[in-house]
């Protein structure tokens, strides 16, 4: 018998934001590698990147100060020299001012002034590179904005964030999920951005409606939603022919899924059903799936307990993970725990042992430069036609925190992330698919795609057919309740319990750590 758990407590944002001690070590579903940046190589890029900046600065920017150009501290992933070279660009967009003069809070005009935003996200190093491109980009078009980066791994993320927003130092733009944005908005820690998007510095005309609310906290609009994803199985074509199967079918079943996956483990000598980085239980992203296919919802309207009251919805998909573990066909909790520690590039299906992984839809194009073998299939099936399993999701927020000083500017920033196609084409869909359509149809019809982006694009559209309504934002608490139902599966996985005293032991926990949470 195996003793103990893989996954360490998650912060509990639920019961209190600002009372995140621990880290967030079961966070690792969807997660990605830690970006670590050498020091000294960090310190030699940036003085180059001032110098940069200096020279244009002089040359073409005479009505700014040179002291404010000098201020630039690009932190974090903007140490590189590549990255000082992409903030090249044409002298009239060098020397292009804002569009428009705004007043700031302080009721100052901020045309040409210096403004330096704070900005951090997760994910892993591809995300860091090109996001920081982003950055240059933005600044070769905006010479009195400069940002101060803060990349991170998912991994511990919120855990920081929590910890910044107590102590009133949370960076001005967040990048934010939806299993946590209703929390923080009812901490007040983020800002209101509807005023952003009445006054037009966000634009949102192109953004569908449910999508756009799925960021809105009662009458909040608490974040913009850059991308949507829906859950997905990903496979590995090569991996599959020489187990000698064929490609998972529209409407294939978990039996189906499961027989798959135990033919090429059989043939490899590994696992090969995978769940991302974390494994099925460090979070309750696939749970959700599971439940919805049964006829339930994850929590109830109000949020403050689960939404389904059979017990053995819960118990079944435990024991399933159990079976295919004991079998050898998924990672077991000390395998996965190995497995997290390799971010996507490293996970099996991309190195070629696995054949699968469930996963959001943009997880085949985040890897494509590795392994371009990788395709998308619809998640199995309970077998009922019916089933209404699949949401369209929003893949991630930017969030402004409540703290900032430099709302409009950041608002300015999102909007241009969001709506322009220079981003948009060095984004590529990475975050998902871009919620602009305007921006969807501007990336197809460009040919810049490559196959797997392609197919992340046509995949929307099959699963958007089969899909149900997109529920609300988790409820607060969210982190106390991944963490138990982590614990209840470990105890089932290590068979230390049964997976029915495992569900009844979860209901318990989530029903009243919901209650406490919204009230």
């Amino acid at each position: 018998m195996r003793a103990g758990t893989v996954f360490g407590k998650m912060a509990a944002f639920g019961k209190s934001l600002f009372c995140c001690q621990r880290p967030l070590n079961s966070m690792f579903i969807f997660g990605e590698k830690s970006y670590n940046t050498d020091m000294k190589h960090r310190a030699v890029s940036e003085i180059k990147q001032e110098e940069y900046e200096m020279k244009r600065s002089m040359k073409k920017m005479t009505s700014i100060a040179l002291a404010g150009m000098m201020a630039l501290s690009v932190t974090g992933c903007g140490g590189s020299e590549k990255a000082a070279e992409t903030t090249k660009a044409p002298a009239a967009e060098a020397t292009k001012a804002p569009e428009a003069a705004a007043a700031t809070e302080a009721g100052k005009e901020t045309e040409g002034e210096p403004v330096t935003i704070k900005i951090t996200w997760w994910g892993g190093q591809g995300r860091h590179d090109y996001t920081q491109k982003l950055l240059d980009a933005y600044s070769a078009e905006h010479p009195n904005v400069t940002f101060e980066a803060i990349p991170s791994g998912w991994d511990g993320y919120f855990d920081k964030l929590s910890t910044q927003a107590a102590s009133g130092s949370m960076p001005d733009i967040v990048q934010m999920d939806y299993l946590y944005i209703s929390t923080f908005a009812k901490n007040n820690t983020v800002t209101d951005l509807k005023p952003f998007m009445d006054d037009g510095t966000i634009e949102v005309a192109d953004i569908d409606e449910k999508i756009l609310n799925s960021g809105k906290i009662g009458e909040m609009q608490a974040g913009l939603p850059l991308s949507s994803s829906i859950l997905a199985v990903s496979y590995n074509t090569e991996v599959l022919e020489k187990a000698g199967m064929e490609a998972p079918a529209d409407g294939w079943t978990w039996e189906d899924y499961i027989a798959m996956n135990k033919a090429v483990a059989d043939a490899n000598g590994e696992p090969s059903a995978l769940a991302a980085t974390g494994g099925p239980i460090s979070d309750t992203n696939i749970f959700n799936y599971w439940v919805r296919q049964h006829g339930g919802s994850l929590f109830n309207e109000a949020g403050n307990g689960l939404g389904y009251e059979d017990d053995a919805i819960t118990a079944d998909f435990y024991q399933m993970w159990k079976d295919m573990m004991d079998e050898n066909v998924a990672p077991d909790p000390d395998e996965q725990a190995q497995i997290a520690t390799l971010g996507y590039e490293g996970l099996p299906i991309v190195t070629g042992t696995a054949a699968t992984t469930i996963d959001w839809n943009n997880m085949t194009s985040r890897v494509s430069s590795i392994n371009d073998k990788l395709k998308l299939a619809l998640p199995p099936t309970t077998g009922e036609a019916d089933s209404k399993g699949l949401w369209i999701k929003p893949g991630m927020f930017f969030s402004i925190a409540e703290t900032s000083k430099v709302k409009k500017e950041a608002a300015e920033f999102i909007n241009w992330f969001v709506n322009s196609e220079e981003a948009n084409d060095i984004i590529s869909g990475e975050r998902g698919t871009p919620v602009s359509s305007a921006i969807r149809s501007y990336m197809v019809d460009s040919g810049k795609l490559n196959p797997q982006q392609q197919d992340m694009f046509d995949y929307v559209d099959k699963a958007a057919a089969v899909a149900g309504e997109t529920p609300a934002p988790d409820p607060s608490g969210i982190a106390e309740v991944n963490e138990a139902f982590a614990n209840a599966g470990n105890s089932v996985f290590y068979g230390q319990v049964t997976a029915e005293e495992a569900a009844k032991t979860f209901r318990e926990e989530a029903n009243a750590i919901l209650e406490r949470n919204n009230k």
